[in-house]
């Protein structure tokens, strides 16, 4: 008989509305704790400091009840944080590699295949992700036209450049968000004045090449940060941006002794030097 009364002052409280309902975490806290999350592979977890995940989106805007698109995930280095962060309220689509592409290099559909596994092996983590494509050349939408709020590319810019489709993919963009909405861009930086030949050589692209082609595609530069900047990167290394690490490619065909000698002066460099643009669509844009 003693929780009669107990029972009836949480009826009336509810009736009431005095009974508080827990605060939903901001999204700092959202992305903290996805970076803290078991689930997130060692070799990614260690480049955090590199890539500066929680000030990179919270430059960018991103709120939890966002619909958002990753384009080319890769193997899921961002899948790991924008997944569980999405999951409670907004929604994560992952616009992988157009395998089926007759000009699609071979390693693609390996990415692919083993950034697919991760999403499949991990339920509790990745369930809610949205599959889609996006080739060069462009096959099909990435998403409805007009349903997104956000658009995130991380250093893939070069690689449309190199292909011819940087402004198609652009306009994709485009069509995907909603009138004002954003595209968050992390890429290479090139020394201004870098030629276009250079670019697609090195993987280095100047802040104004990137500009360029989002405001043809109907989008503002609305910030600049300097998040993911490294003042120690010359940009001039024997195989452009893939001499640093992660790729420290430079060094491949070494071993031993040898290659951590090679290794040494790009490890002490550390990750390229990276803009971090964020811009808007405008609204009559795409």
């Amino acid at each position: 008989m003693r929780l009669l009364p107990v029972s009836l002052t949480l009826c009336g409280a509810l009736l009431t509305g005095v009974v508080a309902q827990a605060a939903p975490p901001d999204a700092a806290a959202l992305i903290r704790e996805a970076m803290a999350g078991e689930h997130r592979d060692l070799s990614n977890r260690e480049r955090d400091g590199y890539r500066h995940p929680l000030e990179t989106l919270q430059f960018f805007g991103w709120q939890p009840e966002m619909q958002l698109v990753e384009v080319w995930p890769g193997s899921g280095w961002y899948s790991e944080l924008l997944a569980p962060i999405t999951r409670p309220r907004g929604r994560y689509h992952a616009a992988g590699f157009d395998t089926l592409s007759e000009t699609a290099p071979a390693y693609r559909a390996r990415i692919q295949k083993a950034w697919l596994a991760k999403l499949v092996a991990r339920p509790e983590v990745y369930d809610h992700t949205v599959v889609t494509t996006l080739g060069t050349p462009l096959a099909g939408a990435i998403t409805p036209p007009g349903s997104q709020d956000m658009v995130l590319t991380f250093r893939n810019v070069h690689n449309w450049l190199k292909a011819g489709s940087a402004p198609e993919m652009f306009a994709a963009f485009a069509s995907a968000l909603k009138p004002g909405g954003i595209l968050g861009v992390v890429e290479h930086r090139a020394n201004p004045g870098t030629s276009l030949e250079l670019m697609k050589q090195s993987g280095y692209v100047t802040e104004a090449e990137v500009i360029r082609l989002a405001e043809a595609a109907g989008f503002e530069l609305a910030d600049r940060s300097e998040i993911n900047a490294n003042p120690a990167d010359s940009k001039a290394h024997p195989d452009g941006v893939w001499s640093l690490p992660p790729t420290l490619k430079s060094c491949q065909t070494l071993t031993g002794d040898e290659q951590l000698v090679c290794q040494a002066p790009y490890r002490a460099v550390g990750e390229s030097d990276r803009m971090t643009l964020k811009f808007r669509k405008w609204p009559s844009g795409g």
